[in-house]
């Protein structure tokens, strides 16, 4: 999971994607890079950390130009601790190419191989993203017929891109003299959206958010497949350029990845979420009677909308009961589970008046590890409530991401082959309600009928590329990055990403 930005403009534009990498780091904490243009040499700083550290007023100071692009990054494949790793990457040739990537390539090692026999292009870190690179830049220089380089010359290239990669990817990449290409996987499972601002600059960036709160005018989002080219005048060229194209958002972004003010394919994020808590509100009535509830309380931050919806509906009363910590940022810690929970307890404290003797329903979006929410419902009894039920806007979360969320393996899933009710045992509560699958693709389906679907692999096991097996599972997940002694903690709960 990464966030992306891209820049035309007639003015510098070094502030600009600064910016809009500020709205969207909350899908990326480890680390934060830009280059921009000035003629046809690129300036480049990146570095591992937040935006707001990275970037210093010297850093800031040399990088000129009127077009560029940026990335925030959470890692889930190679070596998250390596500064190499961190995005833009870049090839001299052709032209020079400087490239962004949101998602994951699931055939990324063949391709490797591929490049150094075939291609004979090298590959110097374990990032799919310069695999990527690599592949666009070899095909674009057998696409080239001549400088200046033509439009129709990118499109074939990124045809062909399409033809060799399999997985998912939103891409941005800036070639030298020439202009901004942007293009997105045949199923639409990373975002990408469009628009403008009223001196002519064209933005192009992972969610909405990032263009409305840069002064820009959303215009449209990049269609599955599709590739969108704009010259160094502010120029669009689009063109399709996948075989078969189908709009397969990842339905994860509508549950807890994207900002809830922003509007993916079509869908706004808040509204997905309200009616995940309408929905939700049906299946609770079926557990547990709501005369027996006597307070709504959501866990920070992105379940809120689902927890007023559902508290809403049942006539209970809403209320704030945690407080997140958005200052202790995130924090190294040892092996062992005690620590976890002190970390946990940390960064997120109870308010004791709103638990004590009473029967709460704590509403989250997501329960993956199980970890987390053990803690949470242990919080809750011990500031005095009762009971304690649980209510989770998602599905049970079953099988692993391989598409750009950094989901555990199966052996970490809390509710990978085990029923609903073990899985209440292992969390502590004193009844667990899960969404219904079925009726959250309907929930947040229904807000654009002209989806084709959705990626919804971490819930029901399908992966809509249709290429993924149990080896190609097993492979991915030895390259999963993971949190290891001294590194740093990346729960949810350790993120500063939402703004409810």
């Amino acid at each position: 999971m990464c966030g992306i930005v891209g820049v035309v403009s007639s003015a510098p534009v070094n502030q600009l994607i600064y910016d809009a990498l500020l709205l969207l780091q909350h899908r990326g904490q480890d680390a934060a890079g830009i280059v921009t243009q000035q003629e046809r040499k690129f300036f480049m700083h990146k570095a591992k950390g937040m935006v707001r550290d990275v970037f210093r007023t010297r850093n800031m100071r040399a990088l000129p130009g009127n077009c560029g692009l940026g990335q925030v990054r959470y890692p889930t494949a190679g070596n998250a601790y390596s500064e190499e790793e961190a995005q833009p990457f870049y090839v001299n040739a052709p032209f020079g190419i400087v490239l962004v990537h949101n998602g994951n390539l699931t055939n990324a090692q063949a391709l490797k191989a591929e490049l150094f026999s075939a291609d004979h292009r090298h590959i110097n870190t374990e990032s799919d993203s310069e695999v990527l690179l690599n592949v666009l830049a070899h095909e674009l220089e057998k696409s080239t017929r001549g400088v200046p380089l033509q439009p129709d010359d990118v499109f074939t290239a990124v045809r062909n891109v399409h033809r060799r990669i399999r997985g998912s990817y939103a891409v941005i990449a800036l070639i030298a003299g020439h202009g901004l290409l942007a293009f997105r996987d045949p199923f639409g499972i990373r975002p990408l959206a469009m628009g403008r601002s009223k001196d002519g600059t064209v933005m192009v960036g992972s969610e909405s958010v990032a263009l409305e709160g840069t002064s820009h005018v959303f215009e449209r989002n990049i269609d599955p497949g599709e590739a969108v080219f704009i010259a160094l005048d502010g120029t669009v060229h689009a063109k399709q350029c996948a075989e078969r194209p189908r709009l397969h958002p990842c339905i994860f972004e509508f549950v807890y990845l994207a900002r809830p003010d922003s509007v993916l394919d079509g869908i706004s994020v808040y509204q997905a979420r309200l009616n995940l808590g309408e929905t939700l509100a049906k299946r609770v009535i079926s557990t547990v009677p709501p005369s027996d509830i006597d307070v709504v309380i959501p866990i920070p931050e992105s379940s809120r909308p689902s927890a007023t919806q559902l508290a809403h509906l049942l006539g209970l009363p809403y209320r704030e009961g945690f407080v997140k910590n958005r200052y202790v940022g995130r924090t190294f810690i040892m092996p062992g589970q005690g620590v976890r929970k002190k970390s946990v307890r940390q960064k997120l404290n109870v308010i004791g008046s709103e638990f004590k003797g009473r029967n709460v329903l704590l509403v989250d979006d997501s329960i993956v590890r199980g970890t987390t929410s053990r803690e949470i419902v242990q919080m809750a009894r011990d500031a005095g409530a009762r009971k304690v039920y649980l209510a989770s806007a998602a599905p049970p979360v079953r099988f692993p991401n391989v598409y750009g969320i950094d989901m555990p393996t199966s052996s970490e899933l809390v509710a990978h082959g085990r029923s609903v009710e073990e899985v209440r045992e292992i969390i502590g509560c004193d009844a667990l309600i899960y969404q219904d699958v079925d009726a959250m693709k309907k929930a947040i389906g229904s807000l654009n009928p002209k989806l084709d679907g959705f990626d919804a692999s971490c819930f029901d096991g399908v992966y809509v590329t249709g290429d993924i097996t149990a080896a190609d599972i097993a492979r991915l997940n030895e390259n999963r990055v993971g949190v290891e002694e001294g590194g740093e903690d990346t729960s949810r709960l350790a993120l500063p990403n939402h703004v409810d």
